[in-house]
């Protein structure tokens, strides 16, 4: 029995020190790819010495001579902090995950290798000028000496078994390449849908369901409008169709990318303007963004310095957001139309022909090497045409080519860090066109109180013989596009008369000028139009009051929800339980998209249900032709839906309904039967559902103890899409920033998923809390807390 006890014991402290030893070596592996934060680091190429200082929050302050050295140290600080979330980035825009991820990430590789975006890198790199090469080169090597600084590599590379592929010139582009598929991918093939039912749909039905404009709109610039009418019967009648084509299918509503932003004009504040921004972005550990401030000397005054605080984007030299004493700038991503489908013509006769502007010519092939990790690699054939690869068919199988501006090589530069430099909104306002990025709304303001509203980014001028919203036939003489857009052509205001401006990713413009942007997916102006009444419910602002907008969780598209279900649950002759537990729900409704609502959850949950359930019936004609076909995101869908409840037409009613009142009723039973099964009606509260789920983008692949450890909590979070603090479990705004130029030390900014990409940093998560609670964090960073200097090596 003795000799058995000595042996348990044995193989116990055998264990547990085989298990202390493992986790000792794990701890000192992760320890050596910890960022450097102290101390120095001598560094080829630097001309003089950079400062680098963190505040409690991780927040990078760098101080140097020149510009170029601040992009080399800059590159040498995200490397070291996020080089695996950059490395991400440019796999995804190149399509080259699977080289990291192995077969799970091929499907993703087939769909992004036909843009050939890294062949397009190249390209651009042929056109930039030479100060924005120096830029690059200056920051390419900063990476790669940060990454080369680490003992061992970024731990995601330890737990993925690979190695990091040293970064070169064309990674910078391709980042930016992701931001353009991030903001506009789901546009490009937003127009095969209206493709599609524009062919199977009667011309008043498509025009009802792709209506511009409606009551819920806040442009900025506004011109009247009537609404589209009713299809009548003998166009489009739903009742006669075979049920089996409405289908319970989900439906693409409102998450995409976008952004709040809006400015008041000295006049309304204490002298300069007051510029906020929040941008809206899939939520991760870490965030997206990066805090930083850089502060350089301007080589024309020996006594003046630059000082830019904001967020950059680890991949990129530059500030995206932010201020520079001077102005403070904020983008929202516009969702105009920026891609088109040229419909193309094969030469039967052979079949390696098309029809081009100049006749029959040669398709050009190119194959693209998918290198799968544990797997042979895949070879994609792709043509291209003078337009742009082949990558699509139309409802009648013709073959498209994608034109998009993206896939042009002057359509990206590095022109926006001319924006560190400026003095005043307008001269910001005129540059801005001529930033290489996907189209933004840009609103400015600056410390002289004026305030500025245009796009920036290069847009397509279009000719005016084709429908830009379906494929079209760009063989005809002068049809497509036509170069680029004068910047004399945008739109823009300057000081408006009612010393406000914002934008939250609707409708901004009207008439010709809604013609020139395009409609790519326009958001409900519910969201703005939220916003513009709030900054007039006021003569007088300051960033508190500024911060009160962004996190207005009020959820005024909802109230005429919650009263139909409350006439809908009345108007029911039945004592079925479910009602009576609705009604009782329905008491604590408040009007507020709040953590603690279990009303909300209900009538939210309703409004989907029935949107679903209408719109899906608008599905059924197409689906004759094309079974799978789902609706594309539809910008008016509030208004469509409102107009059929309130006139009840018979014959846009989905069978098997046979009036209104009954699909309505069928649609409250149904949430009320799902909620039950999902844990009851009265139990469960909005913030439950709502309960973040802000991830490390490995965390999915690893043991729960370990995600948990990696991810986010999962706090229940306020707010929802239709309202200023938009907000789902993984979906919401990426930064808030609130900032009057010249006067930084009063402004505000939050984050969600912390600073720093490494799990034993103390910056990893830092800020998330306050994000999570709304506290404002101030915008400039804190006292440093810790220093190091980049010196040259000679």
């Amino acid at each position: 029995m003795q000799s058995t006890l000595r042996l348990i014991r044995y193989f116990l402290i055998t264990g547990l020190l085989i298990t202390a030893f493992s986790m000792l070596a794990v701890t000192l592996l992760l320890r050596g790819s910890l960022p450097q934060y102290d101390g120095k680091a001598a560094l080829p190429g630097l001309t003089a010495a950079v400062s680098i200082e963190r505040d409690a929050l991780g927040t990078v302050t760098l101080q140097g001579a020149n510009r170029l050295d601040l992009a080399q140290a800059m590159g040498y600080v995200h490397a070291q902090e996020r080089f695996f979330e950059m490395d991400l980035m440019r796999r995804q825009a190149a399509g080259e995950l699977a080289e990291l991820f192995g077969a799970g990430a091929v499907a993703h590789d087939r769909k992004a290798r036909p843009f050939r975006m890294r062949a397009r890198a190249a390209a651009v790199l042929q056109q930039l000028p030479a100060e924005q090469l120096q830029l690059l080169d200056a920051y390419r090597t900063g990476v790669n000496q940060g990454l080369g600084a680490l003992t061992v590599r970024p731990f995601p590379y330890l737990l993925t078994q690979t190695e990091p592929v040293a970064w070169r010139n064309e990674d910078s582009i391709l980042v930016i390449y992701a931001m353009f598929f991030t903001l506009t991918e789901e546009n490009i093939y937003r127009e095969l849908a209206l493709s599609h039912m524009r062919a199977a749909l009667p011309e008043s039905v498509y025009q009802f369901l792709t209506q511009n404009a409606g009551v819920w709109d806040a442009p900025l610039i506004d011109e009247p409008f009537s609404l589209a009418q009713l299809p009548p019967a003998t166009d489009l009648n739903l009742q006669t169709l075979d049920e089996q084509l409405f289908q319970d299918v989900h439906l693409n509503t409102e998450e995409s990318p976008g952004s709040n932003s809006f400015a008041v004009s000295g006049a309304l504040a204490d002298g300069a303007a007051i510029v906020a921004n929040d941008m809206h972005l899939t939520l991760r550990v870490p965030n997206v963004w990066f805090r930083s401030r850089l502060i350089y000397p301007d080589t024309a005054a020996t006594d003046k310095m630059y000082d830019i605080t904001g967020i950059s984007l680890p991949g990129v030299p530059a500030i995206v957001t932010g201020s520079n004493r001077h102005i403070a700038w904020s983008f929202t991503n516009s969702h105009g139309d920026f891609s088109d489908w040229v419909r193309i013509q094969i030469d039967d006769r052979d079949k390696s022909h098309y029809l081009g502007t100049d006749g029959w010519q040669p398709l050009q092939t190119v194959q693209e090497t998918i290198r799968v990790r544990n797997a042979p690699d895949e070879t994609l054939s792709i043509s291209e045409t003078e337009w742009g690869p082949v990558i699509a068919q139309d409802h009648d199988n013709t073959p498209l080519a994608l034109a998009w501006t993206a896939l042009l090589p002057d359509a990206v530069n590095l022109q926006l860090v001319e924006l560190e430099t400026i003095t005043n909104a307008a001269q910001a306002a005129e540059i801005a066109p001529k930033f290489g990025i996907p189209v933004q709304n840009f609103i400015v303001g600056d410390r002289d109180g004026n305030i500025s509203w245009t796009l920036a980014g290069r847009i397509p001028a279009r000719s005016p013989d084709y429908d830009a919203q379906i494929p079209a036939d760009w063989t005809p003489p002068d049809t497509g596009w036509q170069g680029w857009l004068d910047p004399d052509d945008y739109p823009e205001l300057h000081n408006p008369p009612s010393k406000r401006l914002w934008s939250a990713n609707s409708r901004t413009v009207s008439g010709e000028q809604l013609e020139l942007l395009g409609n790519g997916g326009f958001d409900l102006g519910a969201r703005a139009l939220q916003i513009r009444d709030r900054l007039f419910a006021q003569e007088q602002f300051s960033t508190d009051d500024m911060q009160a907008i962004q996190l207005d969780y009020r959820a005024l598209l909802l109230a005429r929800w919650h009263q139909l279900l409350h006439s809908t649950l009345e108007s029911a002759n039945s004592n079925a339980a479910w009602i009576g537990t609705l009604k009782t729900a329905l008491s604590d409704w408040n009007g507020e998209a709040s953590a603690d609502s279990v009303a909300y959850r209900i009538v939210r949950t309703y409004r989907y249900e029935v949107m679903k359930t209408v719109l899906n019936g608008f599905a059924a004609p197409v689906r004759r032709q094309h079974a799978d076909f789902e609706l594309p995101r539809l910008s008016q869908a509030e208004l469509i839906l409102w107009q059929l409840i309130e006139q009840h037409p018979q014959h846009l009613l989905p069978p098997p309904f046979k009036n209104w009142q009954e699909l309505l009723q069928r649609c409250a039973q149904k949430i009320a039967q799902q909620m039950q099964q999902d844990g009851g009606i009265t139990e469960r509260n909005w913030g439950m559902q709502n309960a973040a789920r802000i991830k490390h983008p490995l965390s999915q692949k690893l043991p729960a103890w370990i995600s948990q450890w990696l991810d986010m909590p999962p706090d229940p979070l306020p707010g929802d899409h239709n309202m200023p603090r938009v907000q789902s479990p993984n979906f919401g705004a990426s930064q808030r920033s609130i900032v009057a130029p010249g006067q930084e030390e009063l402004g505000y900014f939050d984050m969600p998923g912390g600073q720093s990409g490494h799990p034993l940093s103390p910056y990893y998560g830092s800020g998330h809390a306050n994000w999570v609670s709304g506290k404002p964090t101030p915008f400039l960073p804190g006292a440093a807390e810790r220093q190091m200097k980049l010196i040259p090596r000679r």
